[in-house]
C-alpha cells in the first residue's frame, strides 16, 4: 500500500515548500509544474524521477489518486524542471512495476519498503530546432 494520504498532506501544506527548491537541482529529483482541473492555478510538485531511455519516470509514493497525477493526466502532459532545466513532457501514462522497470537501485529499495509500485512515464517534447536564415 502506497504512504498514507495524511503523510501526503503534510507534505503538499508544509514539507514542500522548504525542500522544493533545493531538490528540483539534485540528481534524481525534479519539480512538476501543472495546472489545476477545476480552479486553473498553477502548482509546483517536488517529485523523485529517473530516465527509462527517452521517457522520464515518476515515481508515485502517494499512488495515482494525487491531485497533481490527475492534472498531469487531464491535461496530457505538463513540464517539468530537473538539474535546472525546465522539459515540456506528453503522453502521461500510469503503469504498474513488475518488477522488470529500469531504475536506480537506493529508488527500487526505497519503493519497496513502503511497497510504492505505480509510475508515471512522460515523454519529453522535442525542442523546436531554431530557424537558419540565409
Amino acid at each position: 500500500m502506497p504512504i498514507d494520504r495524511k503523510v501526503a498532506r503534510f507534505n503538499r501544506k508544509f514539507a514542500n515548500h522548504l525542500v522544493g527548491p533545493l531538490f528540483s537541482r539534485l540528481p534524481g529529483f525534479g519539480k512538476v509544474h501543472h495546472r489545476g482541473r477545476r480552479s486553473g492555478r498553477e502548482f509546483a510538485t517536488p517529485v523523485k524521477l529517473f530516465r527509462r531511455g527517452e521517457d522520464i519516470i515518476i515515481t508515485l509514493p502517494y499512488g495515482p489518486g494525487s491531485d497533481w497525477v490527475k492534472n498531469v493526466l487531464a491535461a496530457g502532459g505538463c513540464e517539468i524542471t530537473t538539474r535546472g532545466r525546465r522539459v515540456q513532457v506528453t503522453s502521461p501514462v500510469v503503469f504498474t512495476d513488475d518488477g522488470t522497470t529500469k531504475m536506480p537501485a537506493l529508488t527500487r529499495r526505497i519503493l519497496s519498503r513502503v511497497d510504492a509500485k505505480e509510475f508515471l512515464a512522460l515523454t519529453p517534447v522535442p525542442a523546436p530546432r531554431p530557424a537558419v536564415r540565409r
